[in-house]
């Protein structure tokens, strides 16, 4: 075990990095930038994002090596890495950078790859798992029949290969309840990817302006799994006369249809798709917006909700997977049943319909949940996890998080 104050060195292994927008690759990313502020070398191994030859990059957060990709078939922006030529060059660079530890993000092309190179090694791995087998459905232009059985070969791979690391986390209880039901594993810990509560927040003299119309904000990939167009939908089936309108940051292959269906239910004047937006007026939006709405029902977290929380947000979710966990219904939002448009839309017109001070209460009980994830905790854990520990329990981080 490496000593509490020696620095280390990281290896963070990602199929996602940015420029993909998608909550693993965020937050790989911030994780690159916690580690290399608190002292320590950083690598990343992820996929190029456009065709070539390994390169190497030198970031602000990192040293990103970029292994050689092959577009997939049916996925926007996804890279396969195929293994007789990852497998040799994670080797290599394993040798090259001698890691203190190697921290996976999956157990896919890169992720495998970055397994078994440090397990010939011996070197310490942590495993961290942001992707059920079943994400994969939109992509797979199969029958359901054939889908069951990549799930089932892909959760025994999971197993076999992240089984191997020190300690395997995720970022909710519940996906560590479903791994080690699915998977096999004795203990997967639950360990949140942590959200910077802080920085959306308003600034000492900031003034931010709400939209004219109360605004529903939707933040993500334009993606099948995503349900955007229920939320369009919704929209549509609110009274005219609240006057709701939607606002929707993010890009992917659903943008044209997305578009489409804006037009043909006449809703331009109300529905803005705005495509990528920068930090900071994506920070001003989840402050502008009177209600976040994540319609998703594949989110093993939800950094963006809890984004939209930590700026005093009520939200309403679809009751699916991970997204309960952050409502409190009534108090800070409402949950909506999955693929139900008209429940959508009246849960989204009982927070638009409370008083100013009753949303602003709902705000403030998001605003405290979110505290409840914070990223500081987070990257104190993985530091542990990192010098040797088994295991953690966040609560001990929560007097340095008050401090920093």
């Amino acid at each position: 075990m490496v000593t509490s104050q020696q620095k280390l060195r990281i290896l963070i292994a990602a199929d996602t990095y940015p420029p993909d927008v998608n909550g693993a690759a965020v937050f790989c990313q911030r994780l690159a930038q916690h580690m290399t502020a608190r002292g320590h070398e950083v690598h990343v191994a992820a996929a190029r994002n456009e065709s070539g030859p390994d390169t190497v990059q030198h970031t602000e957060e990192a040293t990103v090596h970029r292994f050689r990709s092959f577009k997939a078939p049916t996925h926007e922006y996804y890279r396969l890495c195929l293994p007789w030529l990852v497998n040799p060059a994670m080797s290599r660079l394993v040798e090259g950078i001698q890691p203190d530890v190697v921290h996976v993000q999956c157990h896919y092309m890169i992720g495998k790859a970055a397994i078994l190179a440090a397990e010939e090694r011996r070197i310490r791995t942590v495993a961290t798992n942001h992707f059920m087998p079943e994400n994969l459905d939109p992509f797979l232009p199969f029958p359901q029949w054939f889908r069951n059985i990549v799930h089932r070969n892909s959760w025994r791979d999971m197993s076999r290969l992240m089984g191997k690391a020190a300690v395997v986390t995720t970022p909710t209880p519940l996906a560590a309840r479903t791994m080690e039901e699915k998977a096999g594993f004795e203990h997967v810990l639950p360990l949140s990817n942590g959200i910077d509560v802080e920085h959306y927040q308003p600034r000492p003299g900031e003034q931010i302006e709400k939209h004219q119309r109360p605004t529903v904000l939707f933040v993500g990939r334009l993606a099948v799994e995503k349900h955007v167009d229920l939320l369009i939908d919704a929209i549509a089936q609110t009274d005219p006369a609240l006057d709701i309108g939607l606002e929707i940051l993010g890009d992917g292959e659903q943008r044209d249809r997305l578009s489409q269906q804006v037009q043909d239910l006449g809703l331009e004047e109300r529905v803005h798709l705005r495509g990528y937006v920068g930090e900071d007026e994506l920070r001003r939006a989840y402050m502008r917006a009177d209600v976040f709405c994540q319609p998703g029902t594949a989110e093993l977290q939800s950094l963006v909700s809890l984004e939209a929380m930590s700026a005093g947000t009520p939200v309403v979710l679809a009751d699916a997977l991970a997204l309960p966990h952050l409502v409190d219904p009534g108090r800070n939002g409402f949950l909506f049943a999955p693929g139900d448009a008209a429940d959508l839309a009246e849960k989204l017109t009982q927070v638009v319909t409370q008083s100013p001070q009753r949303r602003e209460a709902m705000g403030l009980h998001s605003l405290k949940k979110a505290t409840r994830h914070s990223i500081l905790q987070t990257m104190s854990a993985f530091e542990d996890l990192y010098r040797g520990a088994e295991w953690v329990d966040t609560k001990q981080y929560d007097q340095e998080s008050s401090e920093d």
